[in-house]
This record gives structure tokens, sequence and C-alpha cells, in this order.
């Protein structure tokens, strides 16, 4: 990696979420078999975790299995389950010491493997009061789902259509209280969102990075970050510079 300059640490994204795509083609490269891919995508994520709560992000969602991800051969599906399921249960020896919180979304539906999902709901309730960073993992997710989700359930509270806003949609998501993204990186040089946080990225920054998901080093979510801090985040607006030609163009 070649030499940075520091961090702003006024400009640091408060919600970094990560699409950590890979995995088998890393295993493949090394005539591996994709399974054990995992493994290695999970091992490296501990650091990834510790130096964004050492950073000061305040929220931190992973991509760990979307709803597609069912149709995989089931071996691999079970594998993933057993690796996520592991990997928490080492997350939590950290959690204690950094005060992190972590939490789960997706669809809560009888497939999910008992073991992990007894996992999920021993972390979520060992670190529901830490007051650090809240670490989101996205199992059995689907952003089309989220929304269908969301929208069942304003017709079931009988919200009229006339009441119907954004602010109001966004507190029937899956974690109503958590921020949109400010920054997404996806890995492996694939450019796309994949389903993931479809209502929440309207406005966050998106950064691929070539690096397959167990190559993927603190070195560079730093390189993101620092790519995050060079942009110009307008939200829809315009500069004043803009405003001027905007006035003399009319």
């Amino acid at each position: 990696m070649q030499s940075r300059s520091p961090l702003d640490p006024a400009n640091i994204p408060r919600h970094v979420a990560c699409i950590p795509d890979g995995n088998g083609r890393w295993a493949l490269l090394r005539n591996g078999s994709r399974i054990g891919g995992h493994s290695e995508g999970a091992r490296v994520f501990r650091d990834l975790i510790l130096s964004a709560s050492d950073l000061g992000i305040e929220w931190f969602t992973v991509y760990a299995f979307s709803a597609e991800n069912w149709q995989r051969p089931e071996i691999e599906v079970r594998f993933i389950a057993s690796t996520i399921e592991r990997a928490i249960y080492r997350w939590l020896d950290d959690c204690g010491p950094r005060n992190i919180r972590i939490r789960w979304i997706g669809r809560a539906e009888m497939r999910i493997p008992r073991a992990l999902r007894r996992a999920i709901d021993y972390a979520t309730s060992t670190t529901k009061n830490n007051t650090g960073m809240t670490l989101t993992v996205a199992y059995n997710y689907s952003g089309r789902n989220e929304i269908v989700d969301a929208i069942g359930k304003i017709i079931e509270d009988g919200v009229s259509a006339a009441d119907l806003n954004s602010e109001l949609v966004s507190r029937y998501l899956y974690a109503p209280d958590m921020p949109d993204p400010d920054l997404v990186i996806r890995t492996s040089g694939e450019s796309r969102i994949s389903n993931f946080l479809l209502w929440q990225l309207a406005y966050s920054e998106l950064v691929f990075s070539p690096a397959l998901w167990p190559d993927f080093t603190v070195d560079h979510l730093l390189d993101a970050i620092h790519e995050y801090q060079r942009r110009d985040r307008k939200f829809g607006a315009v500069e004043d510079g803009d405003k001027r030609l905007d006035t003399q163009l009319r």
C-alpha cells in the first residue's frame, strides 16, 4: 500500500456498510474448495470490526447472507451458517472491552439453522446495553423484502395514504433507528449493490474495491474512507457557484 495522509477526524463516516464479495473466487484461485474461502473471509473480518470501532465509526453493517443465497449448493449454505455462528461467538470476546453492540436484520424464517439463531439471539441480548459501535449482521436479508415487509406492517396498522411519507416508511424498516449508510464498500471488483439496503442507500457514497474479500485489509478500509472524504456530498442540492449559474441561465 502507498503512504497516505491522515484521515480527517471531523469527516469519519458515521455508518459504513459492506458487501463482502469474492470468498469463493479467492479459494478457487488457490485451487481450493469454494466454501474454504468463507472461513478466510470470517477470519479477516475481526480486524475490520476493531479498526472501525477505533476510528469512531458508530455503525458497521455487513451483508453476511442474502435471501437469494439460499439458491447456492446446500453444503455451501450450511458451511456459511456454521462459519457465521462461530464468528459471532469469537466477536463477543471483543465486544465487551470495545463496548460494541451486535444486531441482526433479515427475515426470521424457520430455515435459519437453530444453532445460528441461538448465536444471534445470544449475541444481541448479551450486547444490547453496549453503547459503542453497532455491528449489524444482515442474514437472510433482502432489500426488496424489507420494503415489502414495511408496507405490510403499514397496511396492518391502518395507516392512511394521506399520512404516507418517507419518514413514516423508515420507521417500519427492520432497524428504524439505524442511520442511512454514509459509505458502502463492495469488494471483488463487482459494481452492483445486489439487493442490499435499497431504501437506505439513496445518498450513500459507493466504493468498489478490486480486492477479494479474504484479501481485504484495514489498509483497504482506510483507502475507502479516504475516497469517501474526497467526495462532495450534496444530497441533491447545489453549491453557491452552481446557484449563481442557475440564476444567470434563468
